[in-house]
């Protein structure tokens, strides 16, 4: 009995990843289709690369995906990091409450944070655009930011800033030369995280966008109203940076932890 139900467990387990990754073999097959077929395979050709690259609204959604990624990422990791260091330092009725704070947007469905961003947007009367899709995404990558560093500080030794100070570092040089080193595992997964998720993004784009502005994903939402095989090609381009920084996110630190254990031992 017990082999069968490891037997079934398998089994279910082998159709769960044929479910979810049969879609994506199917998108990446068919990028290097010949005809406009998106239902049978004629032939291999990069022509969809090559009109995509060509397309210039594209070639604008990938420009302006690439730089709010970028921008939220960056404004994002270092106001998520300050704000776990200073959580750290903080009573536990402020931490407690603020960590609860930080939950929200991480618990609530996307669609909600949309909608509240874009009334929010509306409310003070803020053109929607550029500015506000990046604001947008700085929102909602920063708690990301600092689920990812709180549990490297709370590892640290809580004394570690004060004897920094007390052999002569100002503050900022204890934050930049002692804490930061101690807890960039942390910082470089939460950042790859932020920009994944900025990367990626499509409902709170959407809902918070505006005067023709779009990335990639709003992009291929209006690409699929149409039969269009370039979508493929779009959709592939997504796929291999999000396994390329996923692969990251989970060799980059196991590669540092060795390092480390080498020079320790190395002492």
């Amino acid at each position: 009995m017990k082999k069968n139900k490891r037997y079934i467990g398998k089994a279910f387990m082998l159709f769960g990843i044929i479910f979810f990754y049969l879609p994506i073999v199917y998108v990446v097959l068919f990028s290097f289709n010949s005809s406009k077929s998106l239902t049978a395979l004629k032939g291999f050709s990069f022509q969809w690369y090559e009109k995509m690259f060509h397309d210039s609204q594209m070639m604008s959604s990938l420009y302006t995906t690439i730089l709010v990624a970028v921008i939220a990422t960056v404004v994002s990791t270092i106001a998520g990091t300050l704000a776990a260091v200073g959580l750290s330092r903080s009573r536990k009725i402020v931490k407690d409450l603020v960590s609860q704070i930080n939950d929200f947007p991480i618990m609530n469905p996307e669609i909600v944070t949309a909608i509240g961003l874009m009334l929010f947007f509306i409310t003070f009367k803020v053109e929607r655009g550029l500015f506000t899709m990046i604001l947008a995404h700085i929102a909602f990558c920063t708690p990301y930011v600092i689920l990812s560093v709180m549990p490297k500080i709370r590892s640290l030794d809580p004394n570690l800033a004060d004897a920094a100070m007390d052999l002569g570092a100002t503050p900022a040089q204890a934050l930049i030369q002692v804490i930061v080193p101690q807890i960039s595992p942390g910082i470089f997964s939460g950042a790859l995280i932020a920009f994944t998720m900025s990367f990626d993004d499509f409902i709170i784009s959407y809902f918070v966008t505006g005067r023709g502005v779009k990335n990639l994903s709003i992009m291929v939402y209006t690409m699929s109203k149409r039969v269009n095989p370039s979508i493929n090609a779009v959709s592939t381009l997504v796929i291999a940076l999000i396994t390329i920084i996923l692969i990251l996110i989970n060799v980059v630190p196991i590669i540092a932890e060795r390092l480390k254990k080498g020079r320790n031992e190395a002492v």
